[in-house]
Formats: C-alpha cells, sequence, structure tokens
C-alpha cells in the first residue's frame, strides 16, 4: 500500500483517485479551489473515440492568424510576450502537421476506447448514475469543402476500426425529425458515446468519499519537499501532506505545478464556454458537433440540452469574454434555425481552461527528475471523454503494473 498525493480535483484527478483507491493504496486529493466548478463540469459531455485528430493539426496555424481579430471566432490566441506563450506557440505550429496528425490517431483512438470501456463499467454499478448513453454523435458539415474532408475522416475512421458512416442530407434528417437542419449531410461516429459531466462529478466524489478517498479543497500547492531524487511531501500554504507517490493532475495549471518539480512542459490553458438550458424547449436525439462554427450541442439527462464551443489560448488570469457566446448561439441557429436563443445573463454562462498540449496528445507518464511523480495533463478538449482512462493508466503506474496501451506518444518530456 502506498500513501499517495494526487495533486488536483477535476476528473483526471478524481479517476486516478478512484482506482488508485481500488487498489488499495492511501488516497488525498488536493484541490486549490472546492471541486465544484471546473473544467470537468462545464463541458460537452463527449466519450468520444472519433476525436482521432489532435488540436495541432494543418490549418490550425492559418485559421487561428484569420480568426484572430474577430472577436466572436471559434479559435482566438492572445496576443503576448509571455515567454510560456511563445514557447507553446512555436512547438504547436512545429507540430501542425500531417505527420502529426497520423501519429496521433492510434494513441488517441487506444485511450479513447479504454477510457469508453471504463465509463461504461462505472454506469453499470449499483448507485454510479451519470445519465450515461451509447448511442453515437453527428458531425454536421455544410460546405464542400468540409463534405470533402468528411469523406477522408470516415475513411480513416474505418481504417482505425471504428463504427462510422457519412450520411446524406436525407438520412441525417431522419435521425432528428424534429428539428430542420440546415446542412449538406454529416459523419454519424457510431463508435460515440455521452453523458451528463456534473452528474458524473457529484456521483464520482460522493463514491470517493465513500471509499475514505480524502479529498481536501483550498488545497493550493506552493512547494515540495525532495529529497535523494523523490518528492517527499507536498506542501500547501495550509499543510503539509508526506507522499509515496505525487501525481500532478492540475489540468490548465499543471506547468506551474510541474516547474515546482523541477520539469518543463510546454502547456497553456485554452478557455471555453458553454450554456445549459435547464429545461429546453429543443429537443435534439444525438449530439452534434457543428463543423464550421465549431460548436458543440449535447442533450443531456432529460430535457437539458448544453452548448458549447471556442478555444481562447489566453492565460487563466485574463477576464472572461462572455460575448464570445454571442459567436455560439449564431453557429446553432445557422445550423439549426428552430434554436433560436437569446444570449443569457453572465451568471448563466459558464466558461473553463482546457489544459492544451503543444501536439494535441495527453502528457501522461513519469518525470526524469524524480521517480515518485507521475504527470497527467494537456488533455484539450478531451478531458473528460479520457478522464477515466487517463486515470486507470496512472493507477497502473504508481502500482508499477504493465499499462493498459502504450504509453510512449504521451511521454511528458517529449519536447525536451
Amino acid at each position: 500500500m502506498k500513501n499517495v498525493v494526487v495533486i488536483g480535483g477535476g476528473i483526471i484527478g478524481l479517476s486516478t483517485a478512484y482506482y488508485l483507491s481500488q487498489s488499495g493504496n492511501r488516497v488525498t486529493v488536493l484541490e486549490k479551489d472546492d471541486f465544484l466548478d471546473n473544467c470537468s463540469y462545464g463541458n460537452a459531455g463527449y466519450v468520444c473515440p472519433s476525436h482521432f485528430i489532435p488540436l495541432a493539426a494543418p490549418g490550425m496555424v492559418s485559421k487561428g492568424l484569420k480568426w484572430m481579430f474577430n472577436s466572436r471566432s471559434p479559435f482566438y490566441v492572445q496576443p503576448s510576450l509571455n515567454g510560456a506563450l511563445i514557447d507553446w506557440g512555436l512547438k504547436f505550429v512545429k507540430s501542425a502537421t500531417k505527420k502529426n496528425v497520423a501519429n496521433a490517431a492510434v494513441p488517441l483512438r487506444d485511450i479513447a476506447m479504454l477510457s469508453q470501456h471504463e465509463y461504461a463499467g462505472w454506469s453499470a454499478m449499483p448507485g454510479f448514475d451519470f445519465a450515461y448513453q451509447h448511442k453515437g454523435l453527428l458531425e454536421v458539415f455544410q460546405t464542400a469543402a468540409s463534405e470533402e474532408h468528411a469523406h477522408h475522416t470516415v475513411a480513416k475512421g474505418k481504417e482505425l476500426g471504428l463504427d462510422v458512416e457519412l450520411l446524406g442530407y436525407d438520412a441525417m434528417q431522419q435521425l432528428e425529425p424534429q428539428a430542420k437542419i440546415n446542412a449538406r449531410g454529416a459523419i454519424f461516429f457510431k463508435c460515440d458515446a455521452h453523458l451528463y459531466p456534473n452528474k458524473l462529478m457529484r456521483a464520482l466524489i460522493a463514491y470517493l468519499q465513500q471509499c475514505g478517498v480524502q479529498l481536501l479543497k483550498g488545497q493550493e500547492v506552493v512547494e515540495f519537499e525532495k529529497n535523494n531524487g523523490k518528492i517527499n511531501k507536498v506542501i500547501t500554504a495550509m499543510s503539509a501532506y508526506n507522499a509515496d507517490e505525487v501525481v500532478i493532475a492540475t489540468g490548465s495549471w499543471s506547468r506551474e505545478i510541474a516547474k515546482l518539480a523541477d520539469t518543463r512542459i510546454p502547456l497553456m490553458p485554452g478557455r471555453g464556454y458553454s450554456v445549459t438550458l435547464e429545461d429546453a424547449p429543443y429537443y435534439l436525439n444525438y449530439p452534434m458537433i457543428l463543423v464550421e462554427g465549431r460548436v458543440a450541442i449535447t442533450p443531456m439527462d432529460g430535457n437539458k440540452i448544453r452548448f458549447g464551443g471556442t478555444m481562447e489560448v489566453v492565460p487563466t488570469t485574463t477576464p472572461p469574454r462572455y460575448h464570445r457566446v454571442e459567436g455560439i448561439l449564431k453557429a446553432v441557429k445557422d445550423f439549426i434555425p428552430s434554436f433560436d436563443m437569446p444570449v443569457p445573463p453572465q451568471d448563466k454562462i459558464w466558461y473553463g481552461y482546457r489544459p492544451c498540449s503543444a501536439d494535441g496528445l495527453p502528457y501522461i507518464g513519469r518525470i526524469s527528475k524524480y521517480n515518485n511523480v507521475v504527470v497527467a495533463t494537456g488533455h484539450s478538449m478531451l478531458g473528460l471523454s479520457l478522464g477515466a482512462g487517463t486515470g486507470k493508466l496512472v493507477s497502473e503506474l504508481v502500482n508499477e503494473q504493465r499499462t493498459s496501451i502504450d504509453l510512449k506518444p504521451f511521454a511528458v518530456e517529449r519536447f525536451s
């Protein structure tokens, strides 16, 4: 039995705590806030093997430059002389190649399939309900260029062994008869699932508490006590915690925490926004991605429906730009004209920071400087999707077991 300190109370940290606890370890989770409102709550809730194309892909740099001066655009990088942003940006540009996309496909598929298998197992546990549904996802497109790209995506998905189909307009519309869709067609990723993130997080927190995992809020890590190639103590502003093993799963704050462990990882926060209608007058059968609008729509747990999108690469201290929600809702109306929604008041708009690696793959593995530290971060928009799988992989590392999938593509210091 090991005494493991997990830093970070999002889906990655809590999933890690779940598997470590299940394997007989003593687990303490330190969270700088209160476990109740991090990036794991406001996302689209997808569990999506379909997302095998990383963020760092050809075209993203040119799109980012084109959209940079549009305050309602889907992708925005705030210009800055910040050294971390410059370092990340240069590595991102270098990584945005066809080769990176090709190399990322199998690792992203493997970790997504592992994670989906684990979530399905969780959903079968008595009392562990988080509205998990494995029914598929529609990726809807409007332009000829996107349709051409869709043919390649479907071919690649089938090559990867995924259950995927290209639908023309009529076949797409038959799946959503209650809402007329303004589009040419869609990719139907039958391999995908979705869940209600808020319900998942609450259920996971309750389960961990029942299992005796210590969940400590308001514990911002400020220092590590190091000795003989190990971190012996995790020190917060309030206390200190002895550790046999340390897991850094602090999302968009992981670069700073890893630096305390003398490790550099290129990572920047990517802020996203979402709006959830609790008793929606609109209905969809399937989760839906609006390709040209870069917006996700998810029907969740009864009459709830969530609209999310945008990627703002900005420091976590940057004030929110709530008007970006106008762009999200405009894209929804462009695709589904009957979904005509006003911009809600600010207190009804959620935003959070996704940890973006420089090549679109997570960082999962041990570091070289201290032999009892595992990093698990950099999942970008796939944090919840890959959460359960990542937690299982980290547990296997800590328990010195063979990992369920090959972790070389996710090496923490691959840019060093």
